[in-house]
Order: C-alpha cells, then sequence, then structure tokens
C-alpha cells in the first residue's frame, strides 16, 4: 500500500519524485539508465522519486545534469502546486534560496509553485569558464549587475549591464566574469 504524506516535507518529497518520473520519462530514461548517468544507484533513485528518501546537493545537482535541467527547476517542483493564483506578490524574506552550486554561486527563485516559466535571480562570482549546461527548456538570460560573458555552443558574448541573451533547449551554455554579476535568469518550465 502506498504510504500517504502526512508532513510538508513529506509532500514536498513526493513532488519532487514525480517531478522527477516526469522528466526522466520524457527524455526516455530508465532508472537503471538515470543511474548509470548520476552514478546513484537504482534502487535509490526509486526510493527519491516515490518521495521516500531525501536527496544531497551533490546528487540533485547530477539529477539535474542527467535530466537535463537545473537544480533550481528540480526544487520549484517541491512548491505547492495546488491551485494557480492568477495574481501572486513573493516577498523579498520569503524567497526561497536555491542550494550553493546553481551556477557557482546563489539562486532566488522570484515565483512559487508550477509556473510556465521561472524568473531566478543568480548572484555569482564565478570568474573561469566552468561547466558547461544543456536542458531542454529554452532560457532568457538579463544583466543587472556587472559585465558577464555567456556562452552558447562555444560562442562567447560579452554582455553588459541592460544587455539579455535568449537561447532556446539544446544550447549548451554558461556564465562568467572576472568581477561579481547578477543576473535575471527566466527559464521556461519543462513541459
Amino acid at each position: 500500500m502506498a504510504s500517504v504524506p502526512t508532513t510538508e516535507a513529506d509532500e514536498a518529497a513526493m513532488r519532487l519524485g514525480a517531478r522527477m518520473r516526469e522528466l526522466r520519462k520524457a527524455r526516455g530514461l530508465t532508472l537503471v539508465g538515470l543511474a548509470e548517468a548520476t552514478g546513484l544507484s537504482h534502487p535509490f533513485l526509486s526510493q527519491v522519486e516515490r518521495g521516500l528518501a531525501n536527496l544531497s546537493l551533490q546528487s540533485l545537482r547530477r539529477i539535474a545534469v542527467a535530466l537535463e535541467t537545473s537544480p533550481v527547476e528540480l526544487v520549484a517542483a517541491t512548491e505547492s502546486a495546488a491551485a494557480p493564483r492568477r495574481v501572486e506578490v513573493v516577498r523579498a524574506g520569503s524567497r526561497r534560496v536555491t542550494p550553493e552550486g546553481f551556477a557557482r554561486g546563489t539562486a532566488v527563485s522570484l515565483v512559487r509553485g508550477a509556473r510556465p516559466f521561472a524568473p531566478i535571480l543568480v548572484e555569482s562570482d564565478a570568474r573561469e569558464a566552468g561547466e558547461a549546461f544543456v536542458h531542454a527548456e529554452d532560457e532568457f538570460v538579463y544583466v543587472l549587475a556587472g559585465a558577464v560573458t555567456v556562452e552558447t555552443d562555444g560562442r562567447a558574448h560579452a554582455l553588459a549591464v541592460g544587455d539579455s541573451a535568449y537561447y532556446a533547449g539544446g544550447v549548451r551554455h554558461r556564465w562568467w566574469s572576472p568581477e561579481a554579476f547578477r543576473l535575471l535568469v527566466v527559464k521556461q518550465q519543462a513541459r
């Protein structure tokens, strides 16, 4: 018999697991295939998908990369998808900070719950080009502070405050700068 979530944390774990399963199947991966791509065991991944096990930040990142998404998108799934509101105000003190390691800095989700797009405030001091990411969703980047190099499919674009870049899903990308920077990233949620 399936367990019934009893706490908000249990419900969040169930939503995260359901979102992982949805993305895994959309990418045509089996649990064994996901295990091979992440270096995690398939029994553990099965438990995560059923909301019975918790992920470390490192495991969350491995799974996100294997599913061609970001840790932010996976964490966003943990928020309640109860009746979406037409208007939602999110106060500065109530924003959820995404764990260290997203884009080698911090990311703050600017909306809650399942939405068609996810605006994220990213602050980073990534001074070197690090790991490139590829995910299925489109992404828009707007520079709020600093000068940033946005590399898309191996081509570097120097962006200054007020500049923006848009790239479709499937484009390999990464960001870095010789100084600290702040970006507004709007990511299309996976369908």
